[in-house]
Parts: structure tokens; sequence; C-alpha cells
């Protein structure tokens, strides 16, 4: 059985504050209402599945557009490495520097039944907005199996 990739972009900008790196991450909220009321746990880096014929790097970017609706930025792709989840999946993610204006964001959608067993099918945003955060702040946001790619981003720019 292959088990399900998912590979993603983690955009940082930098901002020369102080103390800590001078930084944030965008990260995304997910969308439809089963995540409406969360916060806490409820943000994510965008990313999404891909199959073995496509490449990580080629996925996260495809993944990047769907869900934010914009282009993925060019720039130096950093490798975050990758974290195997409880289920299985196995999730890449790089960073990469640029700067994204979360009102420019038109978001993919996804259907599902709602509210559940009414049979009406709706169309929700992936994502149903996207911010800026620091990374202390985004730790507490950010889904916790997707803590270690902020902690790696950090060390990476310290270097």
């Amino acid at each position: 059985m292959t088990r399900k990739r998912s590979a993603g972009l983690l955009l940082f900008r930098r901002t020369g504050e102080e103390p800590g790196p001078g930084v944030e991450v965008l990260l995304g909220h997910m969308g439809g209402p089963l995540w409406a009321g969360r916060d806490t746990g409820g943000w994510a880096i965008p990313k999404g599945e891909y199959e073995p014929d496509e490449t990580p790097r080629d996925a996260a970017r495809r993944e990047f557009t769907e869900e934010i609706g914009l282009p993925p930025p060019e720039g130096d792709y950093l490798p975050l490495g990758e974290v195997r989840l409880a289920s299985g999946k196995l999730v890449t993610i790089w960073a990469v520097e640029a700067d994204l204006d979360p009102a420019l964001m038109v978001p993919g959608t996804f259907s599902m039944e709602w509210p559940p067993h009414s049979g009406d099918v709706q169309e929700f945003p992936e994502l149903d907005r996207v911010a800026w955060f620091t990374p202390q702040v985004a730790k507490t946001k950010v889904m916790p199996p997707q803590v270690p790619f902020l902690e790696r981003l950090l060390e990476l720019l310290k270097g």
C-alpha cells in the first residue's frame, strides 16, 4: 500500500524586528464549517497531497496555487525536510522568502455534505484566510505536527 504524501510551501518575510530572527511566516486558516470556530490548531502551512508521478517540489508549488489562488513565489527554496504524521502521511515542506498581501488570496474550494446527513452538498474554501505571524505566535496557531517545520526554518535562518 502506498502511503499518502503531501507537500507545501512556507512563505517567510524578514521584518527586522527584534528580539528573535525578525521574520514572519504565512499560514492559512482551514476552511469549511468544521474549522470555522477554531483558531488554535486551525492554521496550517499551505500544502496538499500528490501522486508518485509528481515531484514533491512541483506538488508544493501546484498546491500553493490551488490553495492560495496565486502563483508560487520565485526564489531560493529552502528544504525543511519531512514529517511523518500519526496517520502515516509523509509531509514535505520548503520555505521561500517572499512577501504576499493576504487580501490578494483567491482560495480554491472543496465540496462536502453539509449539514451532515442532510444530502446537501456545499462548496467551501480550502483556506478561508491567510495571515502573517511571528514564529512564536505561529507555533500556537498551527496544527501541532507542523511545528517542526517552523523550528527548522528558524534554525536555517540563524546560520
